[in-house]
C-alpha cells in the first residue's frame, strides 16, 4: 500500500467541552515562529554535565519480597554514552524517598522529568499508580527525587489520590509542563482515569509552597491513555495533549488537546478527521516539530488491531503511527499521514499482532536537523521466532515523516547484543535521548520480555546512516543493577 494522505479541506469546527477551571502550570518551550535548528531532547540530564542520562521503569519488580513494588534504575551520560558506573536504583526503601515497599505499589508506573524546585537540576517525577493511602487501596500518589550535582537523592510526595482506585501517577497518565508560561515547571496528572489534575509550580523541597492548581473535568466516560505536552499552536506556550477512549468502548479512540494560556488550560479540543469526525486515534503519543515549521506535531501510535474500526481502515492492520501537523490553530488532523508496515519503505509486512506503533518518541537521530519519529514492533516475528520484536525509524522531513530510507532494529540487526526469543517483546518501549553530546539523539529500546519477562535494555549510539554504531552500545538487566528478576518486566518504560 502507498502512505496514506488524507485529502486536506475546510477543517471542522472545533467542539469545545465546558471544564472548571482554576489555576495553572509551566513548562521550557520557547515561541519559535520560524523553524530553527533541532537539537536533541536532553530531558533527563539530572547532573546538569550535558549529558543525557536515562531512567527506566520496572514497576512490576519485586522488592524486598514484595511482587510489584517497583523499582527505577538510572544510568548517567558520559562523553562515551551511558555509562553503568555510578548507576543507581530507586526504591521506596531508598534513602529520602517517601513510603515502604508494598506489594503492588508499582513505583515507577509512570516518568517525567523537569526542575520542579528551580535550582538548576532536572528532576525524576515518579508516578506510584498502585500505592494505598488513607484514602483506600490503589490510590495512587506522585513523587519526586532530586536532581544535583552528584545525580538523583532525596525526594518527597507532591500529591496522593483522592480516593480509592483513583490511580493517581498510573501508566502514561503523568506529565511535567510549564502551560501558564511563567516559567515554573507544573505537574499534571489525571484523577479518576479522564481528569487532569495539575499542580502549579515551583515546588520546595520539603514538599511545600504546593499551589493549589487547576481541575479540568472531563464530562465524558473518557478514559487517558497517555499524555504529552508541547506547543502545537506556536504561541509560545505549552499544550497538552492526549490519547484517549471511551471507558466502556475501548475502540473509540480519539485524541484531544488543551492549549496552554497564562490563566492555565482551556476546555479541551478534539482533533478532527476530513469527515469532521474525531479523528481515530491511538494507545499513546508524542508532540515535537517533526517537519521544522515552528508548530509542535503529533504522533500517535496505535498498536491495538482487531477493532470494528479496523474494518474502514485497513491501514490498522499490524499497528500504525499517525502524524499530525500542528498549525497555528492547532492540529490539523485533515492533513494527517498515516504509516504502517505495508507503507513502501518501511521495514516489515504488516501482520495481526505486529503492534507497529507500541510506543513512539521524536528526536534527530541521524542529525540532519530534522527530527525523526521511532517506533516500537514488540509483535513482530523474527523468521519463525513469535513476538521476538523490532523497533523502526523514520526519518523526518519538511514534509513530515517519511518511509523512504527507514531502518529497523531488532536483536537479530549485527552489533546488537542477544537473539531474538519468542515473547521477548524488544520495542515495548523506546527512548531517544542525545547520551554523549553529539548532537544525535541516540535510541534506547526496552524489552520487558527478555529472560522470562525479567527484561532488558538496550542502549545504541546513533551515526548520520545507522541506528546502532559500531562499538557503541550497551545492554544491561537486573544482573548489572543487583534486582530480583523474577518476573520484574525491566524495561517497561522510560522517563520522558
Amino acid at each position: 500500500m502507498a502512505e496514506s494522505v488524507l485529502p486536506r479541506s475546510r477543517r471542522a469546527l472545533a467542539v469545545a467541552v465546558a471544564v472548571l477551571a482554576a489555576t495553572a502550570t509551566t513548562s521550557l518551550v520557547t515561541p519559535s515562529a520560524q523553524a530553527a535548528p533541532v537539537a536533541p531532547k536532553v530531558t533527563q540530564d539530572f547532573n546538569r554535565d550535558g549529558y543525557a542520562d536515562l531512567a527506566v521503569a520496572a514497576p512490576a519488580a519485586t522488592v524486598g519480597g514484595r511482587a510489584q513494588a517497583g523499582y527505577v534504575a538510572v544510568l548517567y551520560g558520559s562523553k562515551n554514552g551511558l555509562t553503568t558506573s555510578g548507576r543507581k536504583v530507586f526504591t521506596q526503601n531508598s534513602a529520602g524517598v517517601p513510603g515502604t515497599p508494598e506489594q503492588g505499589d508499582r513505583f515507577g508506573s509512570a516518568l517525567t522529568t523537569a526542575d520542579i524546585d528551580r535550582d538548576g537540576y532536572l528532576d525524576l517525577v515518579v508516578g506510584v499508580g498502585g500505592e494505598d493511602t488513607t484514602k483506600g487501596t490503589d490510590s495512587g500518589l506522585v513523587e519526586v527525587l532530586w536532581g544535583g550535582a552528584h545525580g538523583l537523592s532525596g525526594g518527597t510526595s507532591l500529591i496522593a489520590g483522592a480516593s480509592a482506585h483513583d490511580g493517581l501517577g498510573a501508566q502514561g497518565r503523568l506529565i511535567a509542563a510549564d502551560i501558564d508560561g511563567d516559567g515554573a515547571s507544573d505537574v499534571v496528572t489525571v484523577r479518576d482515569q479522564r481528569d487532569l489534575s495539575v499542580l502549579r509550580g515551583p515546588f520546595a523541597r520539603d514538599g511545600s509552597g504546593i499551589y493549589a492548581g487547576q481541575v479540568v473535568k472531563d464530562p465524558y466516560n473518557s478514559r487517558v491513555l497517555d499524555l504529552a505536552a508541547g506547543d502545537i499552536n506556536g504561541d509560545g506556550l505549552t499544550d497538552l495533549v492526549a490519547a484517549e477512549n471511551d471507558a466502556e468502548e475501548f475502540d473509540s479512540r480519539r485524541i484531544v488537546y488543551w492549549l496552554g494560556t497564562e490563566n492555565g488550560l482551556t476546555p479541551f479540543t478534539l482533533v478532527y478527521d476530513v469527515d469532521g469526525a474525531g479523528l481515530q486515534g491511538g494507545e499513546n503519543l508524542d508532540v515535537g516539530d517533526v517537519n521544522r515549521d515552528g508548530y509542535a506535531d503529533i504522533v500517535v501510535g496505535r498498536a491495538v488491531d482487531g477493532y470494528d474500526s479496523d474494518l474502514m481502515h485497513n491501514w490498522v492492520k499490524g499497528g500504525r503511527i499517525g502524524w499530525i501537523p500542528g498549525t497555528a490553530e492547532g492540529p490539523d488532523g485533515v492533513a494527517a499521514k498515516f504509516f504502517w508496515q505495508d507503507t513502501p519503505g518501511v521495514p516489515g509486512t504488516a501482520e495481526t499482532g505486529d503492534r507497529f506503533g507500541s510506543d513512539v518518541q521524536i528526536a534527530d537521530v541521524d542529525g540532519d536537523g530534522y527530527p525523526d519519529v521511532v517506533t516500537g514492533v514488540p509483535g513482530e516475528n523474527l523468521g519463525s521466532v513469535a513476538d521476538a520484536g523490532s523497533v523502526v525509524v523514520l526519518r523526518g522531513t519538511a514534509a513530515g515523516p517519511t518511509g523512504a530510507g527507514a531502518r529497523a532494529v531488532s536483536q537479530n540487526t549485527a552489533g546488537v547484543p542477544g537473539t531474538g526469543e519468542k515473547g521477548d517483546a524488544f520495542g515495548r518501549a523506546v527512548h531517544l535521548g542525545d547520551a554523549n553530546h553529539d548532537g544525535k539523539a541516540d535510541l534506547v529500546v526496552g524489552s520487558p520480555g527478555e529472560n522470562g519477562e525479567a527484561g532488558y535494555v538496550w542502549s545504541f549510539r546513533s551515526g548520520a546512516s545507522t541506528v546502532v554504531s559500531p562499538g557503541g552500545t550497551i545492554s544491561f538487566g537486573n544482573t548489572l543493577l543487583g534486582t530480583t528478576s523474577t518476573k520484574a518486566k525491566f524495561g517497561s518504560g522510560f522517563a520522558y
